[in-house]
């Protein structure tokens, strides 16, 4: 009460907010958010779930630059799935039908369920081999006399 009556009166003190540290900006860095593999799962789920959405932890892999986001900590066997060989990983990624598992140095996994590559495409991290396939969209007869009537 009494703060409240003193702000009323225009007689709070008032304390300037010092420079250093005033910002969060150094912390959402994209360059500051590369995942550091030398680490428990439960470290790399926090620091995938931590810079999920902006700026997004990643990695390299194939000499390209892959965002993850949409983490979880995965507790079962290692699931069925093609390795992938993430830079400065101990142990390969295994593409599942859910998605990446990674490991963490403990031995324990971590599922991210999507990816965005440096061109900004983003898919879902069990499509990763099927990322370049493309399929040519067909249309019926009465479709393509549609598109040809809004053309």
């Amino acid at each position: 009460v009494e703060a409240v009556h003193l702000i009323a009166d225009g007689k709070a003190p008032r304390i300037p907010q010092p420079k250093e540290g005033a910002t969060y900006e150094g912390i959402q860095k994209k360059e500051n958010a590369e995942i550091s593999w030398d680490q428990p799962a439960a470290a790399l789920h926090n620091w995938i779930r931590g810079h999920d959405k902006v700026p997004g932890a990643w990695t390299t892999i194939n000499d390209q630059v892959v965002t993850f986001y949409g983490s979880s900590l995965l507790d079962a066997s290692v699931p069925a799935g093609q390795e992938l060989t993430i830079k400065g990983a101990s142990r390969p990624g295994l593409v599942t039908k859910n998605g990446l598992v990674v490991f963490g140095n403990d031995g324990k996994m971590v599922l991210v369920r999507n990816l965005q590559f440096e061109d900004g495409r983003m898919i879902p991290a069990s499509k990763y081999f099927s990322a370049d396939e493309t399929t040519a969209l067909e249309l019926t007869e009465e479709e393509k006399k549609m598109a040809e009537d809004i053309r």
